[in-house]
């Protein structure tokens, strides 16, 4: 099964395959989910313009191929000083994507400002596929046509667009109208967000393990016509070895009935017609900590940005440092440590479930993923390790959250 799964071309205890950089909170939104809790107004405490460019040199300072940078926020257009941080950025070499928030900050005029700059990729949400569902969701009105004029006008723009969906309880039976939505305008590629119960997602009814492996195997399916991925579902990668020898064996795989009418949905629609992708993405094999790296506003590290545990403060620490040493990050580079089913499995090395929602669920960073339905059939042995490199991130600035 070589090649269904990707592993970054470097160890990611040497260095990252992305860092993500939470450049403010200030946010007019009020999402349902928000893990940042975005406030209105920006922090005083947040990294200024020098700090921000001392953060990028550290980045740059992993070596070439130079980790891909994604800026996010809150909504990263509140700073005034993006596009002289991006320019900044791609001056080093670094390989740059945005990511903001659908509102009237997303104008022709900043999605050309920031390209102009150098970015190469934006990143925009859409969790219902209708206006009044996704401005439910988002807690504002109007950021649906906000957000389908501003893809379109990014990727006239030549930027290439990632389109995240949160999958909670809310948007379950609205992904095959997403779908097509995604489909119908076009994208780089479609990320299905697993809720983590974080921030104000705690608030948020919890998913079960069968609703999120159905969910899964819906984005395999819908891989053969459009490029999808996972954040914080990193079982997604033990899906594509399971579907892939289930399909090498003639056999069907084991799915519940949201699976089904989420199939029936997509068929009603038309996502599945047409044009067949020659070559199925796979997913890539990164996680927390593992090849992924979150900064937040005011400089503390993080394993990701829903797992809010710091294990140093740039402005005190050189980023590399960090991230090679510290602890908590090691501690989840190590598969062996993992508990419960996810210390038993033998995806564990590809997969190891989502530390964030362990975290999130249990308070412990190392417990077994809540929200996996996968019952290893016993001891973890063999281990499953896909030998195939990913592309420099130079040339494939595809990957955009984890």
């Amino acid at each position: 099964m070589k090649g269904v799964v990707r592993t970054p071309r470097h160890s990611v205890g040497e260095r990252p395959f992305i860092v993500i950089w939470e450049a403010t909170r200030a946010c007019p939104l009020a999402c349902l989910h928000c893990r940042a809790e975005a406030q209105l107004t920006r922090d005083p405490g947040e990294l200024d313009g020098a700090d921000a460019r001392a953060l990028m040199d550290q980045i740059a300072s992993f070596g070439k191929p130079s980790p891909l940078f994604v800026i996010t926020g809150g909504d990263p257009f509140q700073r005034a000083d993006l596009c002289e941080l991006i320019s900044y950025g791609t001056s080093l070499g670094l390989r740059i994507a945005v990511s903001p928030s659908g509102t009237p900050t997303l104008t022709y005029e900043n999605l050309a400002a920031v390209r102009e700059a150098g970015a190469v990729a934006l990143s925009l949400s859409l969790d219902g596929s209708t206006a009044a569902r996704h401005d439910a969701f988002r807690g504002v009105d109007g950021v649906y046509d906000w957000t389908l004029d501003g893809w379109r006008m990014a990727r006239a723009l030549g930027l290439k667009v990632q389109i995240n969906t949160t999958v909670t309880r809310d948007s379950l039976h609205d992904l095959a109208d997403i779908a097509a939505v995604v489909k119908r305008e076009g994208a780089m590629i479609w990320s299905g967000f697993i809720l983590v119960p974080t921030g104000r997602g705690e608030q948020l009814d919890s998913l079960t393990p069968a609703e999120v492996e159905d969910v899964l195997h819906f984005l395999y399916d819908c891989g053969a016509v459009m490029a999808t991925k996972t954040t914080e579902g990193h079982h997604f990668r033990r899906i594509a070895l399971q579907r892939t020898a289930l399909a090498e064996s003639g056999e069907q795989p084991v799915t519940g009935p949201l699976y089904a009418s989420l199939i029936a949905r997509a068929r009603e629609l038309g996502v599945f017609d047409g044009a067949r992708r020659a070559v199925r993405r796979p997913p890539m094999d990164v996680g927390s900590g593992r090849g992924f790296v979150f900064v937040s506003h005011t400089g503390e590290v993080h394993p990701s940005g829903f797992l809010p545990l710091s294990a140093g403060n740039v402005k005190n620490h050189p980023l590399p440092d960090i991230y090679r040493g510290s602890a908590l990050f090691n501690s989840l580079r190590d598969p062996s440590l993992l508990e419960g089913k996810c210390g038993r499995c033998e995806y564990n090395t590809v997969c190891g479930g989502s530390r964030s929602r362990a975290y999130a669920v249990t308070g412990r960073t190392l417990a077994e993923d809540p929200w996996c339905a996968y019952s290893p059939p016993g001891p973890p042995s063999p281990r499953f390790r896909e030998p195939r490199p990913a592309p420099d991130t130079e040339s494939a600035p595809q990957e955009m959250a984890t």
